[in-house]
Parts: structure tokens; sequence; C-alpha cells
């Protein structure tokens, strides 16, 4: 099985970093991981979306997090 990667095109979601193959935004699969969405579900409800695409953005997610500096953000 070959290894999903990100991918970013300024004619696919407005350039946003996306599933290779898909319209499916690192940031919309963060979103849903994060409000409790098990990965099985965002799988099976998104039909050109597999387990190695959500783990893949995950991995994209951490190494941008290395590279910059990032402030915590407060809630209300």
């Amino acid at each position: 099985m070959g290894k999903s990667t990100i991918v970013s095109d300024p004619e696919v979601m407005m350039g946003k970093p996306v599933v290779a193959g898909t319209r499916i935004t690192v940031e919309y699969i963060l979103e849903e991981l994060a409000h409790g969405q098990p990965i099985d579900t965002l799988v099976a409800s998104h039909p050109t979306l597999t387990r190695e695409g959500v783990l893949a953005a995950l991995e994209y997610a951490a190494k941008v997090l290395r590279l910059d500096v990032v402030e915590p953000i407060e809630t209300p």
C-alpha cells in the first residue's frame, strides 16, 4: 500500500494542504478528530479518504508545528 501524501495546489481548496487525490484538507481532518470523530468514522464518511490519509495529515501537522514558533491560543 502506498503512503498518502499531503499536497498543496492553488487550484484546489484555495491552496490549503489536502490529502493527495482528495479535496479533504488537513485542517478539516484535525478539526473532526479534535471534536471526537473516530478515524474509522471519518474514513467511512468520505469515500476518497483512507486511514493512511488521515495519518499523513497528522504527521504533516506535527511537522509544520515543529517548524514554527507556536503561541498558545487562549480560549474564553
